[in-house]
């Protein structure tokens, strides 16, 4: 999810590989990102490594789902319940598109989203929120993390991967509805505001174990990242990479009203 338009607050930064500067075009895409799925998949560890990401991501789609049709029976009012509820379908909606592609390439979808499911699983047993105002910054900053983490990847994929993978990271509503819900909640209570933004701190830190967990226990999905395979990211670069994504965390809590 991206932050919405809002004069008030910072813009997110995009990742280094997409803009190198706000006043230059962003340098031509070469080796892997310039080749379709068809020429990049021939190499098999490169192949291995979608199938990774995908799986991985789909099964985020699909635990999306899940969270946000449970969150919206802690919803105060009917309207916040059938806005909820859209969102969830549209997180399904994704989901289905990537589950859709896995088969297409001829992988197994259940198979390849399997080794993701306890990390993720276990993310949300400890992060489980509260209450309705918990839920919502869950979904918000816990989201936009997942969203941050595959973008950042998805620039380095090649281009008929990279055009699903930010397909289904679109915004499905979600930033807008939950800024304005948890601004005035603080509005109307500022006490409100301390207890969430120790909630969004926490997690921050789960996420990013998470990832990093899910990243060192899959070799093919490692090797990318660290640049074995296709256009990766060097050791330092991962290093400015998570930067990067601490950065736009620290805007998106201004964005809420939450000290980062």
């Amino acid at each position: 999810m991206e932050t919405p338009d809002d004069t008030t607050k910072p813009t997110p930064t995009p990742p280094a590989a997409e803009t190198a500067g706000t006043s230059e075009p962003a340098a031509p895409a070469t080796g892997i990102a310039a080749q379709d799925w068809a020429s990049a998949s021939a190499d098999p560890r490169y192949r291995a490594a979608v199938v990774d990401l995908l799986g991985a991501l789909a099964y985020g789609e699909l635990a999306a789902f899940e969270r946000l049709a449970e969150d919206a029976k802690l919803a105060p009012t009917l309207e916040d319940k059938a806005e909820l509820a859209a969102m969830a379908a549209a997180e399904f909606q994704h989901f289905a598109q990537l589950r859709d592609r896995l088969t297409e390439v001829g992988e197994a979808a259940v198979e390849a989203m399997e080794p993701f499911s306890t990390a993720l699983d276990d993310f949300h047993r400890q992060t489980a929120p509260s209450d309705w105002l918990e839920g919502l910054v869950k979904a918000y900053v816990g989201d936009s993390i997942a969203s941050d983490f595959y973008r950042e990847v998805a620039v380095r994929l090649d281009s008929d991967t990279r055009t699903l993978v930010l397909a289904v990271l679109d915004d499905t509503g979600h930033a807008t509805f939950a800024v304005e819900k948890v601004r005035a909640a603080i509005d109307a209570d500022p006490r409100v505001g301390g207890r969430l933004a120790l909630w969004a701190r926490r997690l921050m830190g789960e996420a990013l174990s998470q990832a990093q967990r899910v990243v060192a226990d899959r070799d093919a999905l490692s090797t990318m990242l660290v640049g074995g395979v296709a256009d990766g990211f060097d050791l330092a670069e991962v290093g400015r990479m998570f930067s990067r994504i601490t950065e736009a965390h620290t805007k998106r809590m201004a964005a809420l009203g939450l000290a980062a």
